[in-house]
């Protein structure tokens, strides 16, 4: 089954194996003549990448490509990247890879030709209209992964290298204006990050039906995105080369960072913290803490994860859904805790402070305090 489209919602996605090809023709549809291609280190010598820049060089849009960023992206990578991008003349991005490679991709198109520094567009109040948003440079996105979602995203994560703080980076053109969603890039995805960006996406729709804002147009797309990961992410798992669980599983990655417009919670709020101070892999640090937030959660959720759980097709109400999580984290080989990842639980005080600091924490069905997020931190050990 070929899959093959193109969707206007939130922007204009071209999804369906092949379309790298593409790649050319939606940065001249912004404007652009000279784009600068940044993605991460790991990917910048892989096939894939150099035929992303072969497409671009056969077009005569230039050869030029930015790769100092970290799993983690942070300001160092974003001043370096700004100056790649200044000192090679180029006017529009092409933002290539995971969230790392999206994330560091968009904020360098939209810092370049801000004056002000960076953590003055943090997602609080209205900051993001501190920007001047004429300065903002065209952005194309190119998933590598299907988990992050941040190629439909309006905003960046950056990781503050001093105080290892995630921030929210904001503003409603971070939202790129063509995505080129291909599967065949993500094939050669390893079994660990087929799962952790998985399970990520699947985090984001889970979260996003759970939060108590009034928004039924993303409800309705979490629910489905649930249903994606749900038929597609085990198939994905166990053959990679299956194009049609890859393109699904694509979707359902767009789909899950459409629906958290209506908002995230504890799961990343709890997530946002331990990656930043111990550099894990998001997806799968979400992966791990589910569990213990669907329990806090039940008693304000139950029904409604009644609802999904009769729509994704398990019997059994919230329980059979908790039990459907467990055994897909179990298929995926996720670790059962944060002590199997790795991590000892000597610092839940101070992981506490910055869970409740982190603006995921408002989307909670449960509010988040100090102390039920110590006592949640501790039944993720």
């Amino acid at each position: 089954m070929n899959i093959v489209a193109n969707w206007s919602y939130p922007t204009a996605v071209k999804m369906g194996r092949g379309r790298i090809k593409e790649l050319a023709d939606a940065c001249k549809s912004l404007g652009m003549k000279k784009p600068l291609l940044i993605t991460d280190r790991g990917l910048a010598p892989m096939a894939i990448t150099q035929t992303a820049l072969d497409v671009l060089e056969e077009a005569g849009l230039g050869r030029a490509l930015f790769a100092d960023v970290d799993p983690n992206p942070n300001e160092k990578n974003l001043e370096a990247g700004i100056k790649a991008y200044k000192d090679g003349g180029h006017d529009g991005v092409v933002a290539f890879g995971g969230g790392s490679g999206l994330d560091l991709g968009k904020c360098v198109a939209f810092m370049a030709g801000q004056t002000r520094p960076v953590w003055d567009f943090e997602d609080i109040g209205d900051w993001w209209t501190r920007a001047n948003s004429d300065a903002i440079a065209p952005i194309v996105a190119v998933p590598t992964t299907a988990g992050t979602g941040s190629e439909v995203g309006r905003a960046s994560v950056i990781t503050n290298s001093e105080t290892h703080v995630k921030k929210i980076i904001f503003h409603p053109k971070f939202l790129p204006g063509v995505v080129i969603c291909d599967p065949e890039l993500t094939v050669g995805m390893p079994k660990m990050i087929t799962a952790g960006t998985g399970m990520d996406a699947f985090a984001h729709c889970l979260e996003a039906y759970s939060s108590p804002f009034y928004h039924p147009m993303s409800q309705g797309i979490a629910l489905e995105g649930m249903r994606l990961v749900k038929e597609f992410l085990p198939r994905a798992y166990h053959d990679g080369t299956d194009i049609e669980a890859r393109t699904n599983m694509m979707s359902a990655a767009a789909m899950g960072a459409t629906a958290f417009q209506k908002g995230l919670g504890a799961i990343h709020a709890l997530s946002h913290p331990i990656g930043a101070v111990y550099n894990t892999h998001h997806g799968m640090t979400n992966a791990v803490v589910m569990p213990p937030v669907l329990k806090f959660n039940r008693h304000v959720i139950e029904e409604r994860i009644e609802r999904a759980a009769a729509y994704l097709g398990i019997a059994g109400g919230f329980d059979g859904f908790y039990d459907y999580v467990l055994a897909l984290r179990a298929e995926l080989h996720v670790p059962a805790n944060l002590t199997a990842m790795g991590i000892a639980n000597d610092r839940i005080d101070e992981l506490s402070a910055m869970a409740i600091e982190d603006p995921s924490a408002g989307g909670n069905p449960v509010k988040m305090t100090l102390e039920n997020t110590k006592k949640l931190f501790a039944d993720c050990f």
